[in-house]
C-alpha cells in the first residue's frame, strides 16, 4: 500500500544528475550549489580555491601547473567554437 507522505514520488532528475548527486562528499556539494542558496557558488568556488592553494603548498609547482595543462584543450576547444562564430 502506498503511503501519502509523498515519500514514493518519482526522482524526475536525469540519470546523470542522480548519479552525480550520490557521490558522498562532491554530489552534497553539487546539489546544494544546484538547488540550494544563490550564495553557496561563491562557498563553493571558495572552497576549491583553497584546495587548490592548500595543494599548492604541499607539492608545490606540480599543483600550479597540472591545472593548467589540464585546461589547454578546453581554451583550444573554446578558440575554435568562438572563430567558427
Amino acid at each position: 500500500m502506498a503511503s501519502a507522505t509523498g515519500t514514493d514520488i518519482p526522482d524526475t532528475r536525469p540519470l546523470w544528475q542522480r548519479i552525480v548527486f550520490r557521490i558522498p562528499v562532491l554530489g552534497w556539494m553539487l546539489r546544494d550549489v544546484m538547488e540550494g542558496d544563490e550564495d553557496n557558488v561563491f562557498y563553493a568556488i571558495g572552497t576549491l580555491v583553497a584546495l587548490w592553494t592548500i595543494a599548492i603548498m604541499l607539492w608545490g609547482y606540480p599543483a600550479l601547473i597540472l591545472p593548467a595543462l589540464a585546461l589547454v584543450p578546453v581554451c583550444f576547444l573554446l578558440i575554435l567554437l568562438i572563430t567558427w562564430g
